[in-house]
C-alpha cells in the first residue's frame, strides 16, 4: 500500500469516529499547550533578567580589580599591565582612573556639592566610548570635566528647612543652578589634617566641557574628572597619596607610596561581546581578577537552563496524561476496524504496513494537536503579557518593573514540544499497532458488522 494510500485511509477510519479523535486531539492540544505555556514563563523571565544585566552594564566592559601576587597579595595595576591588556586580541580601549580619595567639595556662588573626583586618561576613555554633549577635552592643570547630572547635586550653602526636596527627591526648581556652567569657574576645596587641626585650601577650576547624558534615565553621573597636574598639587599640600587624609587622633600615620604609574580603576574593553569571555579568561589564566557581564550571564544561564528543564519536565507530564486518551482511542480503533484488518491480511496486506497505518493514525493525532496547542499558547502568553501587568496593578497597586517579559516562546519551545508529543503518541500506539498485525483473519472475517 502507497503512502499517499495508507493517509487516506487513516483520514476516512477518523470520519468515522469524529467525536472520540476530536476529544483525543483536544486532550493532546491542552496537554502541548501546558507544556509550552509552563516553560514559557521560564523563558520569558530569563529574557527579562538577561536584557535588566545587560542594560545596566556595558556588555563589552571587562573590571580589571588587580592581580593576585604570590608574595604580597594583591597589587595595583600599572602601567606595564595596561601595555599587555592592550596587545591581548580584540581589546578596544583599556581605560585607567585614579580616585581623590576624599569627596571632592565645589563651590559655585551659593551653591555646593560633593563629588566623586577622578584623574583619567581621556584617549582612552574616548576610545571606549567617553563623549561630551558641550565643551571641548580638558587640556590645561586647571580644566575639569563634569558629570552630566553634576549640576543636580549643588544644594544651597547653609540652607534651612524641610522643603529642599521635591516628592521625586529631586531638587525644587527655585534651588537649583539654572544656568549651564560650561566655562564657568568652580572651586574645589582639598582638607588635611595637621596638627589636630583641619586645614583646607581651595583650588580654582575651570568648566571644559560637561559629558553626555547617559542613555539609561536610572543611571546618575555626577562624577567630576581633573587632571593629573590637579592632582600633583594636591598630593603636594595634603602630603598624601592622592589626597589621603590622616587620622587627626593619630597624626604620625604614615601611608604606602603609590606610583605615579599605578591606578585605582582598569576595564577593559572587547571588540565586541563575542570577544569578552576570551579576553576575560586569559587575564584570568594571566592572575587577573576580573568581572563582567559575562561572568554574571553565565551563572544567570545556568539557574535558569535548570528552570526550563523542570518546567518542561513538569509540562511533559501533562503530554504523557494525554497519552492516556490516544492509547485509548487507538485501542479501540483496533477492535472497531478489525475486521478490515482481516480483509486487509487476506489479500497480502504485510503485517508492517499495517502496524505502519495504526502508528500513523496516532502520530496524526499528535500532530494536529501539537500544532492547535502551540497556537493556542501563543494567544495565552500575549494574553499574559498584555493582561498581567494591568492585573497587577489594579489588584496590588503596584506597577510591575518595566520592560519585565512574563512569557516569551522562542522558535526550540515548539519544537520541543512537537518532538515530544511525536514520541509520546508513537509510543502511545505502539501497542495497539502490535495488537493489529495480530489479528485472526479468519475470526475477523466471521464477525457481523
Amino acid at each position: 500500500m502507497k503512502l499517499k494510500d495508507q493517509f487516506r485511509f487513516v483520514r476516512q477510519n477518523m470520519k468515522k469516529s469524529k467525536t472520540r479523535v476530536f476529544m483525543t486531539i483536544l486532550a493532546a492540544a491542552m496537554g502541548s499547550a501546558f507544556l509550552i505555556v509552563l516553560a514559557s514563563v521560564g523563558f520569558g523571565l530569563h529574557s527579562s533578567v538577561v536584557k535588566e544585566i545587560t542594560e545596566r552594564q556595558i556588555v563589552t566592559e571587562i573590571q580589571v580589580p588587580g592581580k593576585q601576587e604570590s608574595t604580597d597579595g594583591n597589587h595595583q595595576l600599572t602601567d606595564k599591565d595596561i601595555a599587555k591588556f592592550e596587545k591581548i586580541d580584540n581589546v578596544k580601549a583599556v581605560t585607567r582612573r585614579k580616585s581623590l580619595q576624599q569627596e571632592g567639595y565645589f563651590e559655585y556662588g551659593n551653591h555646593e556639592a560633593f563629588a566623586r573626583t577622578v584623574v583619567t586618561h581621556m584617549p582612552s576613555e574616548l576610545k571606549a566610548g567617553f563623549e561630551l554633549s558641550e565643551g571641548k577635552v580638558a587640556e590645561k592643570d586647571n580644566e575639569i570635566i563634569l558629570g552630566y547630572n553634576f549640576i543636580d547635586g549643588f544644594v544651597p550653602k547653609n540652607f534651612e528647612g524641610d522643603d529642599l526636596y521635591d516628592n521625586t527627591g529631586k531638587i525644587k526648581k527655585e534651588y537649583q543652578v539654572r544656568e549651564s556652567l560650561l566655562g564657568k569657574t568652580l572651586k574645589l576645596t582639598v582638607r588635611k589634617f595637621e596638627d589636630g587641626k583641619e586645614i583646607t585650601k581651595p583650588f580654582e577650576v575651570t568648566v571644559a566641557g560637561i559629558r553626555k547624558e547617559p542613555s539609561k534615565q536610572w543611571v546618575h553621573d555626577g562624577t567630576v574628572f581633573i587632571s593629573e597636574g590637579l592632582m600633583k598639587q594636591i598630593e603636594a599640600f595634603t602630603g598624601t597619596p592622592r589626597g589621603m587624609m590622616k587620622d587627626p587622633n593619630n597624626p604620625n600615620m604614615e601611608f604606602e607610596p603609590l606610583p605615579d604609574d599605578s591606578y585605582d580603576e582598569v576595564k577593559v574593553y572587547a571588540k565586541n561581546l563575542e570577544a569578552v569571555k576570551g579576553i576575560s579568561d586569559k587575564l584570568e589564566k594571566d592572575k587577573y581578577y576580573v568581572y563582567s557581564v559575562v561572568n554574571e550571564l553565565k551563572n544567570v544561564n545556568t539557574m535558569f537552563t535548570i528552570v526550563k528543564a523542570g518546567l518542561i519536565f513538569i509540562g511533559t507530564i501533562a503530554v504523557l496524561i494525554a497519552s492516556i486518551g490516544i492509547y485509548n482511542t487507538m485501542t479501540m480503533a483496533v477492535t472497531e476496524r478489525s475486521q478490515d484488518i482481516g480483509i486487509m491480511k487476506a489479500i497480502g496486506a504485510n503485517p508492517k504496513t499495517i502496524k505502519s497505518i495504526f502508528l500513523l493514525e496516532s502520530s496524526y493525532i499528535g500532530i494536529i494537536g501539537a500544532a492547535i496547542g502551540t497556537a493556542v499558547a501563543y494567544l495565552i502568553s500575549f494574553a499574559v503579557n498584555f493582561g498581567l501587568p494591568l492585573i497587577i496593578k489594579q489588584a496590588f497597586g503596584e506597577n510591575p518593573p518595566e520592560g519585565l517579559t512574563f512569557s516569551s516562546i522562542p522558535w526550540s519551545l515548539p519544537v520541543i514540544s512537537f518532538v515530544i508529543c511525536y514520541v509520546v503518541t508513537i509510543l502511545s500506539g505502539m501497542r495497539p499497532a502490535k495488537r493489529a498485525t495480530q489479528v485472526d483473519v479468519l475470526s475477523a472475517l466471521r464477525r457481523e458488522v
